[in-house]
Parts: C-alpha cells; structure tokens; sequence
C-alpha cells in the first residue's frame, strides 16, 4: 500500500498541513484537562471566581481552536484524500487502456471494473482515516500517559497495565481479520463476474430457460461472498464490547485508587478528573487505532490488487517509426506470420503468407476456427506476432507507435459495438472532427441512411449501450459508417455482414467500390457471395492457407473452398 502513496506527492503541501493541524488538535485536547483540574483545585475548593473566570475563558479559547482544528484537518484530508483517489483512478484506467487483450484475458473485465473502483474506495477510506488518525492516535496516547504520570505515577500504573493489553488484542484481531479481508476482495470479484454475464447475456439466458439456474450461480457467488463477510463482521463485532469492557474496567480502577489516595492526601480531587480524562482519551485512542487497523487489511489487499494492475507491463510496446506517412493507400503484408494463444497447444496459424496492395479486394474465408477473425486482430497489434512479420507500407506494424497504426486502420468488428449516445455521436466515433454532411455520406454508403430517416430524430436518436435498441443488421450498418467516416489506408471487415440480407449486401458492397477504391480493402466473410468478386481470396484452413487466388481460379484448384462453395450454392449458381 505504501507503493501506491506515490500518488500524493501532488498533495503533499496539504497532508502536511493536515498534519499539523492534528497536531495542534491533539495538544489542544491534552491541555483542556489540566486547566480543568486547575479550576476545581484553585477555584472551586477555595471559592476564587475570578481564577474561574480567567482559566474558564482560556479553556474556552483553547477549545475553540481545537475546534478550528479539527475542522481544518477533516477538511484538507477529505480534499488530499479525494485528490489521490481521482488521480489513482485516472492512472488505473489509463494504464489498462494501454494492455494488450492478453493481459485483459489474465485479470478478467468483471476483477479490473472491481479494482478501479471498490478497490481504490477502500484505501481512499483508509486514507482519509490515516492521515488524522496516525498522528492524533499515538500523540493522545503516549501524550495522555505522560500528563497523567504527571498527575500522578502510582495511579498511572493502571492505565501502563492495560495498554499493551489493548494493544495485544489489536493485533491479535488484525492478523485474523486480514486473510478473510483479502479472500473478500477476491469473491467480490466473482460476484461482480456473475453479475456482469447475467446483465449482459439476458436474453441467451431467458432464451434458453436458464433464469433459475443462474439464480442459482448468482445465490452461490452471494452466499460466499455473505459468509466471509460475516467471518469477518464476527471477529470486528468482538472488538468494541471488549475495547469498552477494558475501558469501563479502567475507569472504575482508577475512582477506586483515586479515591483511596485522595482520603490520604496523596491527589487532589482536580488532579482525578484530569487522570480520568487522560485515561478516556488514551483508550479513545487506541479505538481509534484500532478501528483503522481493522480497515488496513481490507485496504492492504485492494492496494495490492491495484499494484498488480499498475505492475502489469503491456506485452504491447510503441514503437520508434512513424506512420503518418503511410496514410495515403499503405500495401499489408503478412510474411511468415505464426501465432499461438496463450496456453494453446496448436498456433491459430501457421506460417501465413500474403501481400495486399491499394485498391485491391482480399477476401478471406474458411470454416470456424480457421483463424480468419485472429489474422484481422494481428493487424492493428491487439496481439502481436510470435514469428514472423506483418508489414505495412514496408515497415513492421511492431516498429509503429500504436496510434499511428491505429489511424490507418478502419476497422469493423465480428461483433458491432456501439455506445450510448446518438447515431451520429457513434458514427463520429471514427472521426471526432467529422462535419454532418461526411456523416450523412457515411451513412448512406453504408445503407443505414433510410433506416435513420424513419427514426423519429433521425440522426440524433439516441443508441442505448451496446446498441440494444436497434437490430443485428443496423448495428453492422451503423459500425461500417463508422470505420468509413475516418477515410482511412486500410479498411478491415471483420465478418461485417453477416446480418444483412443478400440485397443490402450487394447494394452496400456495389456502394463501397468507389469509396474505397484507393485503399487497402481486408474482407473476412462466412458466405461465398461476399467473396466472390474480391481480386483475392485467401482461404485459411486449420490456421493455414489451403489456397490463394481469384474465385475462378481457387474452384479449380482448391478442394476447401469447392466445399465452402458446395455447401452454400446450387449447382446453377456456381455454373
């Protein structure tokens, strides 16, 4: 947790602050029961009001700026406190922004959602705690032992004795309540899990009678959450009742030796009153501390958990060469291209080979599993390579900043992803600066203009997330305008139109011949008809290229794809 406090360093003037001002706080504090001790001595017992008077104003002063105090302290801690947790969110989120999908696939969606937000709550809680807390908890402890030894040094002896008591027990509570905070965490997780996949796969669930059983899964990822929960709630809930037991144990060992000194004449009755407020706010203190101690272990668990966020190192680096220069029409080259999945046993392919040059069609096609959708995900770095190159405009997409190769791509997932907003806010998602007639273009060349138009706001209907209030066949329209808004060198459609009818397939493909004439065009398709007409057509079997060439070319020459075409065409329609 102490690595994390780097994030403070913006804020130092003000925790200094804040510390000071604890500081005088806890003098403050520690004075007023000696100047009470003085006006029962001196003004009560001989009847000097005017001592009353004069030690009752300055208690009142001496209040009032505790008071201040204390008001400042809260203040500027919740303010450096709420700063660090804005700043470490801001940082947690920035740095996953930069991970490749391999690390997203280590941590998991449900866990980093978790550490960017409940984890950092936790040591913001902590934090805000800390800082007042680590100064005034020790200084009215050691302080209050000090004054009342001042007071007197055989009465003291009951409060020396059941301090490293209290202390014991703290410890002995923090050991056994850190393992349970950490394994917390780690369910909180699951649960967030479960509940993300039943939020998000609604419709796969009531589709297939599933509720229940999900009901289920969610009830069994609650019930362990609950339970540790309440492991942990048990051994916490023991530590008040015990901390006021010892308390009240104290208070009353000290009137009955107090009072007992005081018959012989050994402490004035002033002097007891001061012991006894020095003795509340030494175990005061150490509720305190103890308090804080039992939310360090949560705390020190989700700062780890952060830590192994921000420790993370990108598989994915920047590199040196630009590529702004290759925005005009860049050639795509894949040479010698083998990659694996982390943990796989066979590469999801095998030393792939093929060039494709501006203004030209690749197609690629294969059955499930080929590789089609990986071969497009190498391209704009989401994984890289394991041997091999993939060159574009002929440099190494590796040797690229990943912005500028970013800038080059159009890309149009398997699975269109849209956001809450408007239409035209997701379709300027491809380009911040698009004027609404590029917009409009975009929209019409991707085929969703006349479905917009039926729509009450036309292009400013509002999306909902993920698009569910439109259909399969809108989202893919939707996504297509959006990768043809940013113009870019090298367009990659990744099974894009699946969800649309033969028509508007034909009609929309007819309509992207002169848009896209002079760039780089990457097509992966299920269906022959999309392919048909590309000036290439690679086909990927296994993770392998069964056969490259025209479709002329490949029905004579490739048994994949005569079967691929086979099982989709009648015999007229390959004649």
């Amino acid at each position: 947790m102490i690595k994390l406090f780097r994030f403070l360093k913006p804020y130092r003037l003000q925790v200094v602050l804040v510390l000071v001002l604890v500081f005088l706080q806890s003098l403050a504090e520690l004075y007023l029961p000696t100047l009470m001790a003085d006006i029962v001595d001196r003004g009560v017992v001989q009847g000097d009001t005017s001592y009353i008077w004069r030690i009752g104003g300055l208690m009142l002063l001496v209040a009032g700026a505790g008071a201040v105090c204390a008001v400042g302290g809260s203040l500027w801690a919740a303010r450096s406190s709420g700063g660090f947790a804005r700043d470490l969110r801001s940082r947690v989120f920035a740095h996953v922004e930069r991970f490749s999908l391999n690390e997203f696939d280590k941590i998991g969606t449900a866990s980093l959602i978790t550490r960017t937000t409940n984890d950092i709550t936790q040591v913001y809680q902590v934090l805000t705690i800390a800082m007042r807390v680590m100064v005034m908890a020790p200084m009215m402890c050691f302080g209050g032992i000090v004054m009342a030894v001042s007071k007197d040094a055989p009465l003291s002896l009951v409060i020396i004795a059941i301090v490293p008591v209290l202390a014991g027990f703290i410890i002995f509570v923090f050991r056994k309540a850190g393992p349970l905070f950490r394994a917390m965490q780690t369910k909180l997780d699951k649960l967030n899990l479960v509940l993300r996949e039943n939020l998000t796969g609604i419709r796969v669930i009531r589709s297939f009678n599933r509720v229940e059983h999900e009901q289920r899964r969610f009830d069994g990822a609650n019930s362990d959450l609950t339970d540790t929960a309440i492991k942990v709630n048990r051994i916490m809930a023991v530590m008040m009742p015990v901390m006021m037991l010892a308390l009240n144990f104290a208070g009353i060992a000290i009137i009955w030796f107090g009072g007992i000194r005081i018959e012989y004449g050994h402490m004035q009755v002033g002097d007891l009153i001061a012991f006894i407020q020095y003795s509340w706010q030494i175990m005061f203190s150490l509720m305190f501390a103890a308090m804080m101690f039992t939310m360090i272990p949560r705390a020190a668990a989700s700062a780890a958990r952060i830590n192994e966020v921000l420790n993370m190192t990108p598989d994915i680096r920047d590199g040196a060469a630009s590529g702004q220069t290759l925005a005009s029409g860049p050639s795509l080259e894949f040479r010698n291209v083998t990659f694996s999945y982390p943990g796989a046993e066979m590469p999801a392919l095998k030393d792939v080979s093929f060039t494709a040059g501006p203004g030209e069609v690749t197609a690629i096609i294969g059955g499930t599993g080929s590789g089609k959708s990986t071969l497009v995900n190498l391209i704009p770095r989401f994984y890289d390579v394991d041997e091999g190159k993939i060159l574009i405009g002929g440099v190494d997409v590796r040797d690229m900043p990943q912005e500028s190769l970013r800038k080059l791509i159009g890309l149009v997932p398997q699975k269109a992803m849209l956001f809450t907003g408007t239409i035209a806010d997701n379709i300027r998602f491809g380009d911040g600066q698009a004027a609404d007639e590029d917009i409009r273009r975009a929209a019409e060349i991707a085929q969703a203009a006349e479905f917009i138009s039926g729509m009450n706001d036309g292009f400013e209907s509002p999306i909902s997330q993920g698009g569910a209030n439109v259909s399969g066949g809108q989202k893919q329209r939707l996504a297509i305008a959006r990768a043809l808004v940013r113009k870019p060198g090298i367009y990659l459609f990744d099974d894009s139109f699946s969800a649309l009818d033969f028509k508007t397939d034909a009609k929309l493909r007819e309509a992207l011949q002169s848009e896209i004439a002079d760039s780089t065009v990457i097509i992966v398709a299920q269906r022959v008809s999309t392919v048909m007409d590309a000036d290439r057509i690679i086909v990927l079997d296994e993770g392998r290229i069964a056969g490259v060439g025209t479709h002329q070319r490949l029905m004579q020459t490739s048994d994949v794809y005569r079967e691929i075409v086979a099982s989709q065409l009648s015999e007229e329609e390959i004649a």
